[in-house]
């Protein structure tokens, strides 16, 4: 992934308006990122908790959504799967929900998965960041194929989010 400013971050809302694309957190370490290693940016806003926000190149376009993350609860002391790059944790993956685009999300219609709760989805795949003991099931895939197929599933999210 290319190295992303500010700017083209909070311009590529599609799920919010343009007051609220300016007020939102955005990473103040973008210049340090491991850009070659992200497929996506996702991240946490630190002064609230439940907000996160990924911004991915989806067919050539920047496209970033706002999504609220449920809070850890008992039952995800089991071990969960991220539905975007499949690997699985032991409390690490929230429900992540995300108002639609346009009317659909003012009527209140939103999307959901479950997702890494760190958005580090890219760093687990290229085994640049450890989830734990069993996190990554043996595959016969090539990195490259997993790759693609975290892409797709991230692609099918954010279709489903800017659907009208």
């Amino acid at each position: 992934m290319r190295p992303l400013t500010e700017r083209e971050i909070r311009t590529a809302f599609v799920n919010c308006t343009k007051g609220e694309a300016k007020r939102l957190s955005v990473p103040r370490d973008l210049a340090e990122r491991p850009w070659d290693d992200l497929d996506f940016l996702g991240w946490r806003d630190p002064q609230a908790p439940d907000r996160a926000y990924l911004a991915a190149e989806l067919d050539g376009r920047l496209t970033a959504v706002a999504l609220r993350a449920t809070g850890a609860a008992s039952w995800q002391a089991r071990r969960s799967m991220c539905s975007l790059c499949l690997t699985t944790h032991t409390g690490g993956v929230s429900l992540m929900a995300a108002a639609k685009a346009g009317r659909a999300g003012q009527q209140g219609n939103s999307v959901g998965a479950y997702i890494c709760s760190d958005l580090a989805c890219p760093l687990y795949v290229r085994g640049k960041k450890d989830a734990g003991v069993g996190a990554r099931l043996p595959e016969s895939l090539t990195l490259e194929e997993k790759i693609r197929r975290t892409v797709t599933n991230l692609t099918a999210f954010v279709a489903r989010i800017a659907a009208h």
